[in-house]
């Protein structure tokens, strides 16, 4: 099947460049690559064209989401590649995630990444989400490791580095902006899993990534985002008296990622996110999915049966002391 790359970008020429020359070396070639620019300043979009790949300008930074589905909206492909630009791709990725949709039931496909920093450790497998609507990119941070090795169903994909089909946004629709950045994938990953579709986890196909090279992994502005966007999920998917059932593991979860914010000296940030997702709250109220808690219970048994075999993080072993009486 052929595939298309959608790539987002905002001044990043350097990790731009270094990205597009990586596709072209891929043992599978890619049918259409679209670059699509939030407005850079750095000649980012004239790097893109000169390199062959088709740059769809925007006048000015909107957010990995809607840079996403522009690209997404010019898909003409089966398969839509979703690709961050400072990841490094081994030359087999795109083949060995192509190859897993000769199954009928795998929707998107996942591979490991690992950090660029070349400590050996991942920055990431899979996602999974917890009932607090807080995610774990499962495996990150940790050595490469044998329970990283084993190819599994999943229900989230990280677009980090991830190839869905292209049928799959015509089905449930493209990413909600109202996300900008951050948690925007693991948003659609619920819709996916709401609704029955699932993907491939795929060890094999392998690529290195910076990690928030853009602003950095405890910016203000990210910390923000993602203060905000934990409660927008719960806005989006949980149902109507989700406080009564999932006030307790929210309070957990979401206080605690704001012990970790404080400690990386981004508390502020986080407070002003909160505020943020608190008048979001009523305005994007939504019903979600019958299934919705289905899926909660399964993707936080999923972490914790992860953790459990690859040893705890701190904040994982207090979340669940506090969430679960038998833990």
């Amino acid at each position: 099947m052929e595939v298309t790359a959608v790539i987002p970008n905002w001044n990043g020429r350097e990790l731009l460049v270094r990205l597009l020359e990586q596709l072209r070396a891929q043992t599978r070639p890619l049918t259409r690559v679209v670059v699509v620019d939030n407005g850079s300043s750095d000649g980012s979009r004239e790097e893109g064209e000169a390199r062959g790949a088709e740059v769809v300008p925007l006048p000015e930074n909107r957010g990995f989401a809607a840079a996403v589905n522009r690209g997404i909206e010019l898909c003409r492909t089966p398969l839509v590649a979703i690709l961050n630009n400072d990841v490094v791709l081994a030359p087999d990725w795109l083949e060995r995630l192509a190859a897993a949709f000769a199954a009928d039931k795998v929707w998107f496909a996942c591979g490991k990444v690992l950090r660029m920093d070349g400590s050996g450790r991942l920055d990431g497998a899979f996602d999974a989400l917890s009932r607090a609507a807080c995610a774990w990119r499962c495996g990150s941070g940790r050595p490469d490791a044998a329970v990283w090795n084993q190819p599994r169903e999943v229900e989230f994909a990280p677009m980090t580095a991830a190839v869905f089909r292209s049928e799959l946004f015509r089905r449930l629709g493209t990413l909600e902006e109202a996300f900008e950045s951050y948690l925007e994938d693991v948003d659609f990953g619920l819709r996916c899993a709401s609704n029955g579709y699932s993907g491939r986890y795929v060890p094999e196909a392998v690529a290195w990534h910076a990690g928030s090279a853009t602003l950095g992994r405890w910016h203000p502005r990210t910390v923000r985002q993602i203060a905000r966007n934990q409660l927008l999920l719960v806005a989006r998917h949980y149902p109507a008296k989700s406080w009564r059932h999932y006030g307790w593991p929210i309070a957990v979860g979401q206080g605690l990622w704001g012990l970790v914010a404080l400690r990386h000296g981004s508390g502020l940030a986080y407070l002003r996110g909160k505020i943020e997702g608190l008048r979001l709250l009523r305005r994007e109220r939504r019903a979600g999915a019958k299934s919705v808690g289905e899926v909660l219970a399964r993707s936080e048994q999923q972490i914790l049966d992860l953790q459990r075999e690859a040893g705890f993080d701190p904040y994982w072993r207090w979340y669940f002391r506090l969430t679960r009486a038998r833990f």
